[in-house]
């Protein structure tokens, strides 16, 4: 059964750099990916390369913001990875990632991440994938978080 990607995770920075760890290039490229390319406003790009020497393969090309309040949330289309680009990357509308950040209550220093990952279509290979992003999604933000609590 096919369902939307929910995540929480809290990580051991103010909301201010938690924001810009989704939407500042060289930030991005020290948890998750090789090459970012985001431009800050709606109808921006939001394209992440793993491979930036050949772009057209496992990178976010051509997909865009569709939302953001600064240090309170950012929504993007999103891509798969060459064993889901036939379908995945065709589909209209593609999925969407949603990440909301606010700060800890009783410690400010602190912020509690929300990654929303929808739109998946139905079928096998469209549970393969959310599958996949199910796990990548998680990987990805243990990552980010052990990588901020390097900074105590």
């Amino acid at each position: 059964m096919v369902s939307i990607i929910q995540l929480k995770i809290e990580i051991n920075c103010d909301i201010h750099r938690a924001f810009d760890l989704f939407t500042i290039d060289s930030l991005l490229e020290s948890w998750l990916t090789k090459k970012a390319e985001v431009h800050l406003e709606v109808g921006g790009k939001y394209e992440l390369f793993w491979e930036p020497e050949n772009r057209e393969i496992n990178s976010t090309i051509g997909c865009k913001i569709t939302g953001f309040e600064k240090n309170k949330y950012i929504a993007f289309e999103w891509k798969g990875p060459v064993q889901f680009q036939p379908f995945m990357n065709s589909s209209d509308p593609l999925t969407h990632v949603i990440v909301f950040f606010s700060p800890k209550r009783d410690d400010p220093a602190r912020t509690i991440i929300h990654l929303f990952h929808t739109g998946w279509g139905k079928g096998d290979k469209w549970q393969q994938a959310r599958d996949y992003f199910d796990k990548a999604w998680s990987l990805a933000l243990k990552d980010l978080q052990t990588n901020e609590e390097k900074d105590l």
